[in-house]
């Protein structure tokens, strides 16, 4: 069948298009130009999820592959529709960070996945081949030797102006010796170790970060810079785009020297030629294994300054480069089970186990599934046929369900504690959840609230140290972690502790014992206890302990903002033996410590917020929950009646809870409305 439609172009010629309709076997077959308006849409998504809110709605992978199959279907058809990723590089920047324009357009670079077409690209020039770094591009201005301005790429035409960031970031030079005007282009990026070492600290299980390019992207782009730098953000230099009266022989990699000898972090290169070309891309492509930066491939350039810029630009690239981007290794296997495995949150994460495979080199045989959502978009069930990669030739991922037998039915019971299992949904992701608050798998996470920052505050105890302290028998109780030097020789045998790791835990032990009674109560664990309602019941109670715990139900739901059910589980904590000894113990270990004053400006005074989904500008929602409460706020977890407004960046979400705000007529704002309405004291 065919759809006929004409177009009346500008010099007054009819042009005819015939679109054809395939209609087979109850499906409808797309047009190709309905397919590519639907990728479109889904790659404009993907990319608005990504540069606008540091989201990632699908793989690198799964990216390049729909835009690989647009840019074939544009060719096809010699139609580029208005919004086709491939017209423009990046999105449009939508922040409260001050924005400029870039001096020219920072294209992207034409990409291949075959090495020959490297050599075709070279010819018989030489060229210099390196990393392609996996975080946020930014553009650097120094000035008489000083750091004077940093703007990120943004949509390649506007960028975010980030300059008390970037000097915040790990390696980068306060000062250098060149005192003229430079300005050089590099990758803001987050090592792995440190991205595992974020992710393991975030005590907001729902809000840990993908990867460590999206945690790159909400760190230096945060509102604080001190946010920054606790997160360990590096800068790798690729390029140099100024630097007054300096002779570079024409040459980049004479470029790359010299950035080095001012002080800056170059990205690791080879010198190529045609013939060398293939060894040089089999060293990266090696190295990436134990390679502690994102990078999903590598970037050619002419070495060849002059001849590079004389070649131009197209519309859309610059012809004096081109990006490689690695060729996914995938292998077809057999998927044997879906294995659960608990966490210390109460989440059960599902682990695909599967047939072993060899993919870059190593066997693999298990890939995460990460929730529930996940496994019902691939249909995953026991014996399918499936597909497997290495996303950036490291973490193990499944790319396709090839028979697609449907989910197996869920673990009705917890696999270590045997409790009833329940499926949550928030964003409209479900998991699997073990509700059992006396689930072994949650130990740790137990004793992990205890010493986190608004508990006792004790550095040095990990989740990871703390398992290796429990399973050795060194903390049973609260009360034993100040008694960690009855096992000093073991402690500093332990791998990667040492004299010093043990003298920093053991001074922060130590100041660990003066504490707010606020403080205490909410590293108790006490369910549905947060440090808001720690401090409201302490206030109610003038800081005293005997009369806290024996409080009773009706006492405090008599305290504004502690609901019944909120007092019920708070009267049941303490009418159990076994808590009122352990706490016991533990007043025997500290010194409650009068709260400090207060004196910042109350101006949320009165007003009641909920906070969902993920935050840019603050480190974390429990951030962002601290700053309301200090000035006089309070923050809930479920909109009510009395909430005044529900904090969500992404405002038009089909969430439960903006559901409810709609319903209940709660605005919603984002974290910039909420930046410009109540935090004019954030220095920005």
């Amino acid at each position: 069948m065919f759809l006929e439609f004409r177009e009346l172009r500008s010099n007054g010629e009819i042009r005819r298009h015939l679109i054809t309709i395939v209609i087979g076997k109850g499906r409808f077959i797309m047009s190709d130009l309905e397919r590519m308006k639907e990728l479109v849409e889904q790659l404009d998504a993907a990319a608005r999820a990504y540069y606008q809110e540091s989201k990632e709605l699908m793989s690198n992978k799964e990216y390049d592959e729909l835009y690989d199959e647009l840019a074939a279907l544009e060719k096809k058809t010699g139609t580029v529709l208005a919004k086709s990723p491939t017209a423009h590089a990046g999105y449009e920047v939508l922040s409260a960070l001050p924005k400029e324009n870039h001096p020219s357009p920072m294209l992207s670079l034409d990409k291949t996945k075959e090495v020959s077409q490297l050599q075709e690209f070279l010819k018989d020039q030489t060229g210099i081949l390196s990393w392609k770094l996996d975080g946020l591009t930014i553009v650097l201005t120094y000035e008489n030797g000083t750091l004077t301005k940093a703007v990120t790429r943004g949509n390649g035409i506007t960028g975010e102006v980030v300059t008390q960031n970037a000097r915040q970031f790990e390696n980068l030079p306060a000062k250098i010796p060149f005192k003229g005007r430079l300005v050089l282009r590099g990758e803001a990026v987050i090592s792995y170790k440190d991205f595992e070492r974020i992710n393991e600290e975030n005590p907001d299980a729902d809000a840990k970060y993908k990867n460590p390019r999206n945690l790159c992207a909400g760190s230096v782009r945060q509102l604080n810079s001190q946010v920054t730098a606790e997160r360990n953000v590096n800068f790798v230099a690729f390029a140099l785009i100024n630097a007054d009266d300096v002779d570079f022989g024409n040459s980049i990699e004479q470029q790359y020297k010299w950035m080095e000898s001012q002080g800056f972090q170059v990205v690791e290169y080879r010198v190529v030629t045609r013939n060398s070309m293939e060894d040089a891309v089999k060293y990266f492509a090696e190295k990436i294994q134990t390679y502690d930066y994102p990078s999903d491939g590598l970037v050619l350039m002419f070495d060849d300054i002059e001849y590079g810029l004389s070649l131009g630009t197209t519309a859309k690239f610059p012809r004096n480069g081109i990006a490689f981007k690695w060729e996914d290794e995938q292998a077809e296997t057999t998927l044997k089970y879906i294995e659960w495995s608990p966490s210390r949150t109460g989440l059960i994460n599902p682990v695909a186990v599967f047939e072993p495979v060899e993919l870059e080199g190593t066997t693999v045989s298990r890939a995460s599934v990460h929730n529930i959502s996940i496994m019902e978009e691939l249909e995953l069930g026991s014996g399918d046929r499936i597909k497997v990669y290495k996303a950036n030739m490291i973490i193990p991922q499944i790319s396709e369900n090839l028979t697609k037998s449907g989910i197996d039915d869920l673990p009705k019971e917890c696999p270590v504690c045997g409790h009833a299992t329940e499926v949550k949904a928030e964003n409209g992701i479900k998991t699997l959840y073990c509700p059992n608050s006396q689930c072994p798998a949650k130990h740790v996470k137990l004793f992990t609230l205890f010493v986190s920052r608004n508990g006792m505050n004790i550095d040095g105890l990990s989740e990871e140290t703390l398992e290796k302290f429990i399973d050795a028998g060194y903390i049973k109780e609260f009360a034993d972690i100040f008694h960690l030097d009855r096992y000093y020789e073991e402690i500093v045998a332990t791998p990667g502790f040492g004299q010093k790791s043990y003298d920093n835990l053991m001074d922060s032990v130590e100041k660990a014992r003066n504490v707010e009674l606020s403080a205490l109560i909410y590293s108790l664990g006490i369910p549905n206890i947060g440090s808001a309602n720690a401090k409201l019941i302490c206030k109610a109670f003038n800081n005293n302990i005997e009369k806290i715990r024996n409080a009773s139900v009706e006492e405090l739901i008599e305290i504004d903002g502690i609901g019944e059910i909120m007092a019920e589980k708070f009267c049941q904590y303490f009418a159990d033996e076994d808590n009122i000894k352990k706490l016991d113990n533990l007043l025997k270990e500290v010194n409650i410590a009068e709260p400090e004053e207060n004196t910042t400006p109350q101006n949320m005074d009165g007003l009641t917020f909920v906070i969902t989904g993920s935050v840019e500008h603050f480190a974390n929602r429990n951030e962002l929950k601290s700053y309301i409460e200090k000035h006089g706020g309070k923050v809930t977890g479920s909109v009510s009646a009395k909430t005044n407004y529900l904090i969500n960046n992404d405002a038009m979400s089909a969430s439960s809870k903006n559901k409810k705000a709609k319903q209940l007529g709660v605005e919603i704002v984002t974290e910039e409305v909420f930046l410009e309405r109540w935090c004019k004291d954030i220095e920005q």
